[in-house]
């Protein structure tokens, strides 16, 4: 049982012995990649240990039961309660051998965008901000805003966000997290605007983007990029409506287009411009890649079509329930406050029973 483990447990020796040479930390972005693979290999190898210990101390009992002796009704009761941590282990040791998202340690670039719906999406898009900006601290992440824009009311159009953690596990990164928000966020509620107390419905759009961890890792060439420049028109500073900070790039090989303006400078704006074209990049490239197997991306919990209703917020009931998973709570003012834990747990879970079952069936 588990022979694959013994390859991974090879690994992660080997890969703390590389770890422990000064000259793989003058590289960051290397020591990054390896700290991150040893985290993910040493859950592997500790719960491996635990496995092998509890069946060792499961076969032993069962042993010393059927020996004659006083002591051999003692052992015998402890035999249930050793199968039962040994099957938990082994399961726990099965899901770690599934084979992770290999994105899941990468900081990510969140995008919230208002639907259908004029200022009352506006409004749900800035409590979508709002709900992951609160999430982020609460789990010790930094975030930093690279453009917004905000809405007559108080609420945002669109807004694109930098959230980075420090967890060298990745099933704690941040994409690991965060990358099952992406699709359509639907609410129900009564609008600020609505004067006869009606309940209407709008939406708002959320992308979740893996963000590079190194400029190299995803090269832009320079005969590739068309850049505009012109005059920012909201909150920047004295700047603003004066000179020409605001910076616009075009991707001709894709066609994608990336614009920043909250920036006092020009250089800081293309810099943020190059941020997200990058990440925008890395994940047209994960699709790609994920289209080419239509079976591993059927399996998956989808995670970055805009195009696909993930979630209703219904206010007048307090309840939030999520389409894809069927996890339902009448909670819903504690989430917007941050407390997203428990939805994403449900999205994990499904996720990784998935990817369960889809290797059980090439076994």
């Amino acid at each position: 049982m588990f022979e694959s483990v013994h390859a991974l447990l090879e690994e992660h020796r080997t890969l703390g012995e590389r770890l422990s040479d000064p000259a793989v930390h003058q590289d960051p972005a290397l020591a990054r990649r390896l700290g991150r693979r040893y985290a993910e290999l040493g859950a592997v190898a500790a719960a491996h240990t635990v496995w092998a210990q509890t069946t060792a101390d499961l076969a032993d009992a069962r042993e010393l039961a059927d020996q004659p002796g006083e002591d051999a009704a003692a052992f015998a009761a402890e035999v249930p309660g050793l199968e039962a941590a040994a099957d938990e282990a082994a399961e726990r040791l099965r899901r770690l051998l599934i084979p992770r998202d290999p994105d899941d340690g990468r900081d990510v670039i969140l995008e919230v965008k208002a639907g259908e719906g004029g200022e009352e999406a506006a409004l749900f898009a800035g409590d979508l901000l709002r709900m992951y900006l609160r999430y982020a601290e609460a789990r010790g992440w930094s975030t930093s805003v690279l453009a917004q824009t905000p809405s007559d009311l108080g609420g945002v159009k669109d807004v694109q966000v930098a959230v980075r953690g420090s967890a060298q596990d990745p099933a704690e990164g941040v994409y690991a997290r965060l990358k099952y928000e992406g699709g359509v966020h639907r609410v129900q509620r009564v609008p600020v605007t609505e004067s006869q107390g009606r309940i209407h419905t709008s939406a708002a759009g959320v992308l979740v983007l893996p963000e590079v961890d190194e400029p190299d890792e995803v090269r832009i060439e320079p005969n590739e990029l068309k850049v505009d420049v012109f005059r920012s028109s909201g909150p920047g500073g004295q700047s603003v409506n004066t000179t020409d900070s605001a910076v616009r790039l075009t991707h001709l090989p894709t066609g994608i287009v990336v614009s920043m303006q909250n920036e006092k400078s020009q250089i800081q704006n293309r810099e943020a411009a190059l941020r997200v074209l990058r990440s925008r990049l890395l994940a047209r490239r994960r699709e790609e890649q994920e289209a080419q197997d239509a079976a591993a991306r059927s399996a998956q919990v989808r995670t970055l079509d805009r195009s696909e209703r993930i979630r209703t917020y219904n206010f007048p009931e307090n309840r939030i329930a999520d389409h894809r998973t069927g996890y339902k709570a009448h909670n819903l003012d504690t989430v917007l406050n941050g407390d997203l834990d428990a939805v994403i747990d449900a999205c994990v879970a499904l996720d990784e029973q998935r990817r369960l079952d889809r290797l059980g069936q090439q076994q």
